[in-house]
């Protein structure tokens, strides 16, 4: 397994010196800094012909980026003649217009999958996941959230349908303020387009269960890169997943969504349309058999939440007795999820899609 603080120095670097002749790598240090000053570049730029980017951690956001990539681009314009962009993005147009940007090939391999397995890793060798052949189910879903501002306007979209569909008895937390953007929450649903959400501002406003915290927690805790809450998931029947983007075309999932996977627990995505489809391609299973998950295919970024809201409003509408059967019923597919996870066929499938991914950079970059 790929310890994934170390994937730059331990996994990238060592190949591109071996393989890849004549090419520097350029990441960011700290991860998740898009600032010039945290641009690194190993080994010095002055001595390769070729570069290639690693903006594999953060979702992109081309004009938030542009100080740094006009750093980038000063750096690599006088004697590098090939570059090549990696992201954590598939399909995406964000993606394709850095890549243009930039003038660079455009690549993907699945960072967040390397970063669950080595995040999660271990949980199945511990007695602190409740076994799900035992759960008694109370709830209808867990859904944790923190960062509310920016690129997680969704977030606040779920907000508006949990108030609406009277869903705040289900375990969620939720800030008033946003702790990164200091922005309120009735302030980011201001922008939420008026057809789609059309009391938008009366809901906001006099929603009673915001600021809304787990027990034990006086804030909204960060609990995005460690497996936690386990008492509540024991009796959620499923975990809602509000992940890190959801607009636009682009497949970008994170260690979020394999938190309900590592716990032995359903779920449901919010997140870009596609991405069920997308985790069924690296070997997992989802509940269509149980639910209505059409959402997945909807185009309709806004429309999507509605189907999702309905979704689980329709869930909590069912007796504790209804729940608990529908939960034992998904036991078969959270059983695979979890083996495929921690038993090594999900590490196999990414080392050979990161394989491929360095071995296509390398044609790429001799073909220039």
């Amino acid at each position: 397994m790929i310890r994934i603080d170390e994937i730059y120095d331990h996994t990238f670097l060592p190949y591109i010196d071996r393989y890849i002749a004549n090419t520097c790598m350029f990441y960011h240090d700290p991860p998740g800094r898009i600032d010039p000053e945290s641009l690194l570049c190993s080994p010095d730029a002055e001595l390769a012909r070729n570069y290639i980017y690693f903006f594999d951690q953060e979702p992109i956001e081309i004009n938030r980026m542009k100080p740094m990539l006009r750093s980038l681009i000063s750096r690599t314009a006088p004697n590098l003649q090939g570059g090549v962009l990696v992201t954590s993005e598939k399909d995406s147009d964000n993606a394709n217009a850095l890549a243009r940007y930039l003038s660079a090939g455009n690549f993907y391999y699945f960072f967040h999958g390397w970063a669950a397995l080595d995040w999660f890793r271990g949980f199945h060798r511990t007695f602190m996941i409740h076994p799900w052949e035992e759960r008694q189910i109370s709830r209808t879903f867990l859904c944790p959230n923190r960062i509310i501002g920016g690129e997680r306007l969704h977030r606040v979209a779920m907000f508006y349908h949990f108030e609406k569909y009277k869903l705040w008895h289900n375990h969620i937390s939720a800030p008033r303020t946003c702790p990164v953007e200091n922005q309120d929450v009735v302030t980011i649903a201001s922008r939420l387009p008026t057809d789609k959400y059309p009391e938008r501002m009366e809901i906001m406003v006099h929603c009673k269960d915001i600021p809304k915290t787990f027990p034990g927690e006086t804030t909204q805790e960060m609990h995005s890169y460690r497996l936690s809450l386990f008492d509540l998931a024991c009796d959620s029947l499923l975990y809602l997943v509000t992940e890190t983007v959801c607009f636009g075309r682009r497949l970008h999932l994170t260690e979020k969504t394999f938190k309900p996977i590592a716990m032995g627990m359903p779920f449901v995505l919010v997140a870009p349309a596609g991405s069920l489809e997308y985790l069924r391609s690296y070997g997992f299973k989802t509940f269509g058999h149980l639910w209505d998950e059409s959402y997945d295919q909807e185009q309709d970024d806004h429309k999507r939440l509605h189907m999702i809201a309905t979704l689980l409003k329709q869930l909590d509408d069912l007796t504790r007795t209804e729940k608990q059967q529908l939960f034992e019923s998904a036991i078969p597919v959270i059983t695979h999820n979890w083996e495929h996870f921690y038993h090594g066929n999900f590490e196999r499938i990414l080392w050979q899609e990161l394989m491929q991914m360095l071995e296509d950079i390398d044609d790429h970059l001799g073909d220039r």
